[in-house]
């Protein structure tokens, strides 16, 4: 007997593995992640157009956008493959991944027009204007405020920061306040970076890239056709825009391997591969197969990236890039203070810690599953001093 026909997500996969050894890379180009450094953009953008003229670009998006109508399998499986290549799967996450699929369901027809085309292509890369310095994971309490002005422009102030990639972005998505506090009063715009009151300045992080940036906006002009949806409809379509970057959360697996590889080595390298080590290399080995069965089984069944199985493995994922790192930089010894052959693994445990905070806190994932999947009530408000 013959063996059962592979399925439609297994031959997608075959091929966009094929395609990944084969076809020619932009020079320059390297697995930076879901969010590309200004220096990084010029050979993203080349991928990304190398990805778009071959189906590759925005897979999820509907055909007339460009997209190929992929399902979440498809998906997950290009991710994944782009990761064992050695590439980023897109340009960045916030044009195809937050900002298409937003202006498909909130847009207008010109919105979607302009707009869509140039995200597919990477023609113009976006960013994600919604935190603030006291409103990172509480986005009801955002303060930066647009309010209407002569023939119904918005003019907007405020300060945004934790912006990935805002140095290099053409246009940001902003939440802002419109109305009352809460929920309710939020609204969502288009920004133009280059618009006069935009002043943004990259942050150098710990791992000593500049990703992420703080964004001011001091009496920024916006068009009416700006805002994206209804006046209100802001926490709505904000919320439409979470969670796509979790569908990724398998293809972080290769990366893990690697490391712990790359970990075991340097140990070996330096005689440090004692009993203790050997033991938590184990436990980790062991934790990454778990969460690559989980990510395998929420794919599966079907589940959406907004899914409470996605906050599990968001959560657990991010914890164990953490551990990983951590476990390198042991295994490095005193070496992990000054040995540049070894910088991956020091890059990866300061990486990792900031993996618990980007995208949902470890606390904000806890409270959503405990309220949200388990039913417990809301934690107390504990009164101020």
């Amino acid at each position: 007997m013959s063996g059962a026909d592979p399925t439609p997500a297994a031959v997608f996969r075959a091929e966009a593995r094929s395609w990944l050894a084969s076809v020619a890379k932009p020079d320059g180009l390297r697995d930076y992640g879901p969010t590309p450094t200004a220096q990084d953009v010029p050979a993203g953008r080349a991928w990304q157009q190398t990805l778009a003229a071959a189906g590759y670009a925005c897979l999820h998006w509907p055909a007339r956008w460009g997209g190929r109508d992929a399902d979440v399998a498809e998906q997950a499986a290009f991710a994944e493959e782009a990761a064992h290549a050695g590439v980023p799967r897109q340009l960045n996450i916030v044009g195809p991944d937050l900002v298409g699929p937003v202006l498909m369901a909130f847009g207008s027809d010109a919105q979607r027009e302009r707009f869509l085309p140039r995200i597919l292509t990477g023609d113009d890369m976006w960013c994600q204007l919604f935190s603030e310095p006291d409103a990172g994971s509480d986005l009801a309490a955002v303060r930066t405020r647009a309010a209407r002005g002569d023939v119904g422009r918005w003019r907007v102030d405020g300060h945004m920061v934790w912006t990935s990639g805002g140095d290099g972005s053409v246009f940001g998505l902003l939440l802002a306040r419109t109305g009352v506090p809460g929920h309710g009063g939020l609204s969502v715009f288009v920004v133009p970076m280059d618009a006069p009151g935009v002043l943004v300045r990259p942050l150098r992080q710990m791992d000593g890239e500049s990703k992420f940036n703080e964004v001011f906006l001091s009496g920024v002009e916006l068009a009416p056709d700006a805002l994206v949806g209804e006046e209100g409809q802001g926490w709505r379509v904000a919320t439409a825009t979470l969670g796509r970057e979790r569908l990724s959360l398998g293809a972080n697996a290769v990366g893990m391997f690697r490391a712990l590889d790359d970990l075991v080595a340097a140990a070996r390298q330096r005689d440090r591969l004692d009993e203790h080590l050997r033991g938590r290399v184990v436990e980790l080995w062991i934790r990454v197969w778990q969460l690559r069965a989980t990510w395998e089984r929420a794919i599966a069944e079907g589940a959406e990236p907004g899914a409470p199985s996605f906050s599990v493995l968001k959560l657990l994922t991010s914890e164990t890039q953490r551990d990983i790192g951590d476990l390198g930089v042991e295994a490095l010894g005193p070496d992990a203070v000054w040995s540049e052959d070894d910088e991956p693994l020091v890059h990866r445990m300061l990486v990792g810690h900031a993996q618990t905070i980007l995208g949902g806190t470890s606390e904000i994932q806890r409270n959503i599953l405990a309220e949200r999947v388990l039913g417990l009530p809301r934690e107390p408000v504990r009164p101020s001093a």
